[in-house]
């Protein structure tokens, strides 16, 4: 009895870890949009100097999981949900990661003359921020459904990437004096659909965690 007693302990404190380093991604990534929307160098540099912090809880969460599997040997679902956790931490920071890059672009931006924004990048990254918090919360409440609609909605960014995609490269040729600044701001478009690809990532390891199911492959040929 001791012994699940002590593996429930620990999977609690791995589930709180990594939802910990979702929210941190998440606020990252509000941040970093605000930065540049709002032209905040000073929160771009707050996003940057918090990096470590996600850096460090990535690296405390792999450290766990491995523990958990080495000492508590753990089987079926709780199983599934430290490899789950092992391969979302990761990802998660990466997203950290692309979030950074927009907040560089920011900084660089704002040491420009501002000009009259081409297009608002402002949907697309509120609805990389609804896609997130939705599959973080598929996650922690096992939601499957609720992770595969997450999953079905990446489209919606992919469909708002290509049009500012051809906007901004129509914009280069007609305007090449903003082309340096459009060449930025389509920069922070790749990454808001990155950031997409990396949230589909997580609900796919959710499906895996809730049913045992790998549908990396199979959604992907359903598009």
């Amino acid at each position: 009895m001791d012994k699940h007693r002590h593996l429930d302990d620990e999977l609690s404190l791995l589930r709180d870890r990594v939802l910990l380093l979702g929210g941190e991604t998440e606020r990252a990534l509000e941040r970093a949009m605000f930065a540049l929307t709002e032209r905040d160098t000073a929160v771009a540099n707050e996003v940057l100097d918090n990096d470590d912090r996600v850096d460090l809880l990535e690296v405390e969460i792999d450290r766990q999981c491995i523990d958990i599997i080495a000492l508590r040997q753990p089987a079926a679902r709780d199983l599934r949900f430290v490899i789950s956790v092992a391969k979302m931490a990761p990802v998660l920071e990466r997203i950290a990661d692309h979030a950074c890059n927009i907040a560089r672009a920011a900084i660089d931006l704002n040491n420009e003359p501002e000009v009259k924004p081409v297009h608002d990048l402002s949907p697309m990254a509120a609805h990389a921020l609804s896609m997130l918090r939705a599959a973080l919360d598929a996650f922690t409440s096992g939601d499957a459904e609720l992770a595969r609609e997450v999953i079905k909605s990446d489209s919606e960014i992919n469909n708002l990437y290509n049009h500012i995609f051809h906007r901004l490269i129509e914009l280069m040729v007609t305007e090449p004096s903003t082309a340096s600044r459009d060449a930025r701001l389509l920069f922070v478009a790749k990454h808001l659909e990155r950031i997409g690809d990396y949230v589909t990532d997580i609900c796919e390891l959710t499906v895996y965690m809730t049913e045992a199911a790998f549908i990396k492959h199979y959604h992907q040929r359903s598009n």
